[in-house]
């Protein structure tokens, strides 16, 4: 007979430093943005670069977001 306890997976049960995560993306992100500075040609790189960063910080900025609506855990 099943309980009545919610299934959750590993890693919800064992939580990870979330903090953490979050500053170590920042800085990625500000460490590709510091790749803008260099000796490429063209822009298709620099493009890709603000991308990546950018898409870092979105991600930082929907994990804040969702946790401060209680949609996350």
């Amino acid at each position: 007979m099943a309980g009545t306890e919610p299934v959750t997976s590993p890693d919800q049960r064992k939580p990870g430093h979330r903090k953490l995560g979050q500053i170590g993306a920042v800085v990625s992100a500000l460490i590709i943005l510091s790749m803008l500075i260099g000796n490429h040609e063209g822009r298709i790189e620099d493009i890709w670069l603000i991308a990546l960063a950018l898409g870092l910080l979105a991600i930082v900025v929907g994990d804040i977001v969702l946790r401060r609506n209680g949609l996350r855990s």
